[in-house]
């Protein structure tokens, strides 16, 4: 194909991105690939990711620390929006791709590179998230994706690499497809490829069983601050740090696992299992937190901004215009969202049981059914006349 002299390639350390270095080089006739691994939280060491690029033959191999921008950049802004994908998924993996699309053209532009690739295959919704993601940044440059375009099964590309020196895998590979960040897990394929199939409790690292959660509730003290997550339990947290702490309480209690059939961008259903405690909870929490804050008809309106943002998230077009342009009003949306929410936390459930914020709009003089009554009950009837005018000339009309 010999379509570029010099590329970045998207790295993770597995079988297809290390196979996507020769093949690009003896197939397409690529002189130069430099790597790029992003740390977005994956929780392993890089330094054995960055040596095997190296070994597999990328001239440059890079590992750059992603992981406050993710939360600030893609995280905060999809909890200010309660972005849940068919209204179960928060988008953790989804959220990562137009980061790491940004973080391959930098670094193109910075190399002087001609083309990005990335290992994705032709049936999952992530290559389409990085094809778009890195076409937004720079129109120009040439978007490569061996792994899409071989051909080749699991056991000829496991093949391939050895030819190149790159080693198979060491153990019998999991039959599990597993995608981690700081935001959650996604795991899919094997055994789960039938939706009958119970996930064997194997699969799971960041949510507890049922069974091994406490006895007892703990309870939890959300603070936010225009939108964006600032407090646990009163304390103030560093972006990064307040996701890790949640990850850990929340999923210690078995809060956060979703296990859904999922309709991808391609057309395909795909049974799908994921661990999102923090975002799962903080996004629950905002919500709440805007029915205290924000009037009747603004959280209404909201409501399907939410399901487009969260659908141009999942299929890829976050840096689209109309995607820009929902951020405005979500932002300007934000600007009364402070507050406290408190959560009880037991045997997989989140509960909201307390809620309190100084641009509170829930008045209890107007609420109340007690003495303290200021609502004007006679004003109700006129308003009721009002109100029912047009539905009781049309039932006349029809009678």
């Amino acid at each position: 194909m010999g379509r570029a002299d010099k590329v970045v390639l998207a790295y993770s350390g597995g079988v297809d991105t290390s196979v996507c270095i020769p093949y690009m080089m003896e197939e397409w006739g690529v002189k130069e690939i430099i790597t790029l691994a992003a740390d977005l939280g994956q929780g392993e060491e890089l330094g054995p990711v960055k040596q095997k690029a190296l070994d597999s033959g990328a001239s440059v191999s890079l590992v750059e620390d992603g992981r406050e921008e993710f939360i600030t950049d893609y995280a905060f802004p999809a909890i200010k929006a309660n972005a849940l994908y068919e209204n179960r998924y928060p988008l953790a993996t989804a959220l990562a791709r137009p980061l790491i699309a940004k973080m391959l053209v930098r670094a193109a532009d910075k190399y002087g590179a001609d083309a990005v690739a990335h290992g994705c295959t032709a049936k999952g919704n992530d290559q389409v998230r990085f094809d778009l993601g890195i076409l937004a940044q720079n129109p120009d440059i040439k978007v490569m994706a061996p792994a899409r375009e071989w051909g080749m099964s699991r056991e000829e590309t496991i093949a391939y690499g050895e030819r190149f020196g790159i080693p198979s895998p060491v153990k019998k590979s999991s039959p599990y497809s597993i995608d981690k960040n700081l935001l959650g897990r996604s795991i899919e394929a094997g055994p789960l490829e039938d939706p009958m199939c119970e996930p064997p409790e194997e699969i799971f690292e960041m949510v507890k069983a049922i069974s091994d959660t406490p006895d007892e509730p703990e309870y939890l003290e959300i603070g936010f601050e225009k939108g964006i997550p600032t407090t646990v339990n009163g304390e103030a947290l560093a972006p990064i740090e307040l996701i890790e702490t949640l990850n850990k309480i929340v999923g210690g209690h078995g809060v956060g696992r979703v296990d859904m059939i999922e309709n991808r961008v391609v057309g395909i259903k795909s049974r799908e299992i994921y661990e999102s405690p923090a975002m799962e909870v903080l996004i629950k929490a905002h919500r709440d937190l805007e029915s205290l804050t924000l009037t009747a008809d603004v959280t209404q309106y909201k409501r399907g901004m939410e399901e487009t943002y969260t659908h141009m998230i999942y299929r890829g077009l976050w840096f689209s215009p109309l995607k820009q342009a929902l951020d405005a009003f979500i932002e300007q949306t934000q600007e009364r969202v402070s507050g406290v929410i408190r959560i009880k936390l037991f045997k997989g459930n989140a509960t909201i049981v307390g809620r309190r914020s100084e641009k509170s709009i829930y008045t209890p003089d107007l609420a109340t059914y007690g003495a303290d009554d200021k609502f004007d009950h006679k004003a109700a009837e006129g308003f009721i006349y009002i109100w029912g005018l047009p539905t009781r000339v049309w039932a006349q009309a029809n009678k």
